[in-house]
């Protein structure tokens, strides 16, 4: 495999420094820039993200030192020195279009952890195990956008990788209704219990557009290629509530669903335990091993205990069993800045390097 040049937009932030910890020793990447706001411009790592490092390791030594870009106004010398970079950055989403496409047509590849374009109709949202075609887009928005290389690709929010993994491996039994509460980690919000003391013995009942981007952000997932855009699936109908709780890390949704055609416990399980996709096809460095865990026991999948399963990479799922409106209920959990967030991102990235969209 190549060996890759990228860059980090957004460094300073909580799924930044998570790049920047998976991408300290990665096989195929090389950090080579990182970039932030203009108030960081030519400050070193370290001093960017005195204060402000939430990581519970420490930063690597090889970032300390290097000197930070401002996203914006460098985005031309970044573009120049890098293959692609990964975009995380904390603005309004209109100024994130127009960064990322600034990016894409000076022909620097942008793989992004931003919702911004996450609804553009030919700009591929990749969960590699699930819809790895869709990156078969990428020749059209580059149409679209006047690029050779240059394109965009996002991954999905955090809180649909708790269960839509799970339901993916069903498709075949035609889910057609879908429930499903989420109860969400406070590092989706990028914080920490020292820096949100409220959240604390707290529950709060609303995380704003989550539940939207939970009922709609699927339906693309399981989308097809129609031409020049991605047509999103009209089955099944989904109905999210979100829910912020008082865990640092990982995403645990409760979900019901009915199918057109009912399989039995033992059907979804074992696709459950064989269920892979393409990461696993080309053993990507990030891929999990299994994708997807069943526990048998009626206390699992915890949060503390399960959501660095497979280096947090790996999607656990518990407690099925058959609801008297419903088909099935069950639960799962996925961790929501490794699976949910930055090492979604990477991954995404090691897919389009293995099939050719990265290369020059």
């Amino acid at each position: 495999m190549n060996h890759y040049k990228v860059g980090i937009v957004g460094a300073t932030g909580m799924v930044g420094q998570r790049f920047s910890l998976l991408l300290e020793n990665h096989p195929w990447f090389e950090v080579v820039a990182l970039a932030a706001s203009s108030r960081n411009r030519g400050k070193t790592y370290a001093e960017a993200c005195e204060g402000r490092w939430k990581m519970t390791v420490p930063m690597p030594d090889k970032y300390k030192n290097m000197v930070m870009y401002d996203a914006t106004a460098d985005a031309e010398e970044i573009a120049a020195q890098v293959d692609f970079i990964f975009c995380a950055v904390d603005m309004k989403k209109e100024e994130i279009r127009a960064l990322e496409e600034t990016y894409a047509k000076l022909e620097c590849p942008v793989c992004s952890n931003n919702s911004a374009h996450r609804m553009t109709p030919d700009v591929p949202m990749i969960i590699p195990e699930i819809n790895a075609d869709h990156a078969k887009i990428i020749p059209a928005q580059r149409k679209r956008l006047g690029t050779k290389r240059g394109f965009i690709a996002v991954k999905s929010n955090c809180s649909i990788q708790s269960y839509v993994p799970a339901l993916s491996a069903l498709m075949d039994f035609e889910p057609t209704e879908v429930a499903v509460c989420t109860y969400q980690a406070i590092s989706g919000a990028g914080k920490t219990f020292e820096s949100w003391p409220e959240m604390v013995d707290n529950v709060i009942p609303y995380i704003g557009g989550e539940e939207e981007k939970s009922e709609k952000e699927p339906m693309k997932v399981w989308g097809h290629i129609e031409g020049d855009h991605i047509e999103p699936a009209v089955s099944p109908v989904i109905t999210a509530q979100c829910l912020r709780v008082a865990c640092s890390d990982g995403h645990m949704a409760a979900a019901f669903v009915k199918f057109k055609n009912k399989p039995s416990k033992e059907e979804m399980i074992a696709r459950w335990r064989s269920f892979e996709g393409r990461a696993q096809e080309l053993h990507l460095p990030s891929a999990p091993a299994h994708f997807l865990t069943y526990f048998e026991e009626d206390n699992r999948p915890q949060t503390r205990l399960d959501r660095d399963l497979e280096g947090g990479m790996g999607v656990s799922i518990g407690r099925l069993r058959e609801d008297a409106l419903y088909d099935y209920k069950f639960v799962s959990l996925s961790h929501n800045t490794l699976r949910g967030a930055a090492g979604g991102a990477v991954l995404m990235a090691e897919l389009l390097c293995a099939e050719g969209y990265m290369d020059r």
